[in-house]
């Protein structure tokens, strides 16, 4: 991949080499500076996710990933991305074919000059105008929070967590049901706490997996019993509908519940009322709904494992957790919340954590995004004994970290303003944990005599790596 200038760039997508060079000289004969050019297809998408682009354009005939497919996954994903799809004579079909799949446009092989120039100004004046009425619609929701308060549990200075916070805060004191997707480990519940205490509900927070519940364990949970309802119901039982009274019922992992149970949490929605097991008569509830999954409900809804009047009477507003692998600039923020919540849970001093670390946790994909992160940190904080926490540390396969050019600038993590002797200190570490605690090279990186850091090391009692 080759790119040029700092902004958004114009995705080229062709597998042949003179032909990304013959496009690229024509952008930036016309003034285009901002250009990525791809051989292999399979590359994109990574590259859409970390960097974002004002337009595509995209040849047809490329091995391992097709044009055609690869245009679905970027509409998928990007619906609003502009993509021209690029094609010989004899595939004007599949052009066709693409346009209806959601091609910006198309152009054949090889593109007149004008036609080409023209295309891709369309499409950038149409990102423009996405942009603009993005911007529009954060202007109309005040563009900031009334009550901060009540996100103190998520640890986030990301703009789409901000975003959300915002549309949550708007929505909160709807009675109506608020689905929240997303994959494991994002931090479905923490939003729906925050539902709740923005909601101005005077009731409390009941939470439930419904995940595996059969339809008699459901309605016993949910709805309670009378005495004599089934064998072995030797009393009344109320439910959490009652615990969850004037406050929010959080039922987790929706995606998995039965058939039946379906069935009876529609009605408690339509009809605002609930039978406990035993009794003819019903019960009014009054508690707002929230519910979570990391399944695709229109999927199990295709597959008929999910009723779609149940699903739209969940989706009355819809709240999509992003993972974490698309909001790393959270990193350095959980990293340090989550090893002074580890210290202090392990009665453990908070070690300071290197550079390489965040370098290395960057790359990673995090399947369990944020509880995995969690989990690991705390994890490494069992395994740590001293010193700065390094990537040695963790048991994630951290071992992919691309070398670095000894001579690059040394990037430091530090959470309020150092002192010199934490410079110092930060800059010696830097180096030994570049060359692997190998204190000649070091020295070398440093630019003194390795006395001179055995020196330094001595008075400054630093804590250090053994070498090998």
């Amino acid at each position: 991949m080759r790119e040029s200038g700092g902004s958004r760039s114009i995705l080229l997508v062709d597998d042949e080499e003179t032909i990304l060079f013959s496009y690229s000289t024509l952008l930036k004969a016309a003034g285009y500076t901002s250009i990525a050019s791809f051989k292999d297809s399979r590359e994109v998408m990574n590259f859409l996710r970390e960097r974002g682009a004002v337009a595509v354009v995209l040849d047809l005939n490329m091995p391992h990933l097709s044009g055609e497919t690869l245009l679905e996954e970027i509409k998928g994903e990007f619906p609003s991305l502009p993509v021209l799809v690029v094609t010989g004579f004899n595939e004007v079909e599949r052009a066709v074919q693409c346009m209806k799949k959601g091609a910006f446009d198309y152009l054949v092989k090889p593109p007149d000059r004008d036609l080409f120039l023209a295309s891709i100004k369309r499409a950038m004046e149409f990102t423009l105008l996405e942009e603009e009425l993005s911007h529009l619609k954060g202007k109309l929701l005040n563009g900031g929070l009334n009550r901060e308060e009540c996100f103190g549990e998520i640890v986030t200075n990301n703009p789409r967590m901000k975003a959300l916070f915002q549309y949550v805060e708007v929505v909160a004191p709807s009675p109506q049901p608020i689905l929240i997707t997303g994959e494991t480990g994002t931090g479905k519940e923490l939003v729906a706490k925050a539902v709740h205490r923005c909601s101005g509900r005077k009731g409390e927070f009941v939470a439930l997996n419904v995940a595996g519940l059969d339809e008699t364990f459901f309605s016993d949970t949910l709805f309670g019993h009378r005495r004599g309802a089934f064998s072995g119901a030797d009393y009344n039982r109320e439910g959490l509908i009652v615990k969850a009274e004037r406050g929010t019922l959080f039922l987790d992992e929706i995606g998995d519940l039965a058939e039946g149970c379906q069935i009876k949490l529609l009605r408690l929605l339509q009809e605002k009322t609930y039978y406990p097991l035993g009794d003819d008569l019903p019960r009014r509830a009054d508690v707002r709904v929230v519910v979570a999954t990391n399944r695709e409900l229109s999927e199990q809804m295709k597959a008929g494992l999910f009723r779609s009047d149940l699903f739209y009477r969940l989706n009355a507003h819809h709240v999509h957790m992003p993972p974490l692998r698309e909001r790393r600039d959270d990193l350095p923020l959980l990293l340090e919340h989550f090893v002074k919540q580890a210290a202090k849970a392990m009665k453990k001093p908070p070690p300071q954590s290197s550079s390489a670390l965040l370098r290395a946790l960057n790359k990673c994909s995090f399947p369990g995004n944020v509880r995995e992160l969690q989990s690991s940190v705390y994890d490494a904080l069992a395994r740590h004994s001293g010193g700065y926490l390094l990537p040695s540390h963790f048991s994630l396969d951290l071992s992919q970290e691309e070398q670095e050019d000894p001579r690059e600038e040394a990037r430091f993590v530090f959470h309020r303003f150092p002192t010199l002797q934490e410079v110092q200190e930060k800059v010696i570490h830097e180096a030994l944990d570049k060359v692997q605690g190998h204190q000649g090279r070091a020295a070398s990186l440093l630019g003194i005599s390795r006395q001179a850091l055995n020196k330094r090391l001595g008075r400054k009692r630093m804590s250090l790596p053994e070498e090998e």
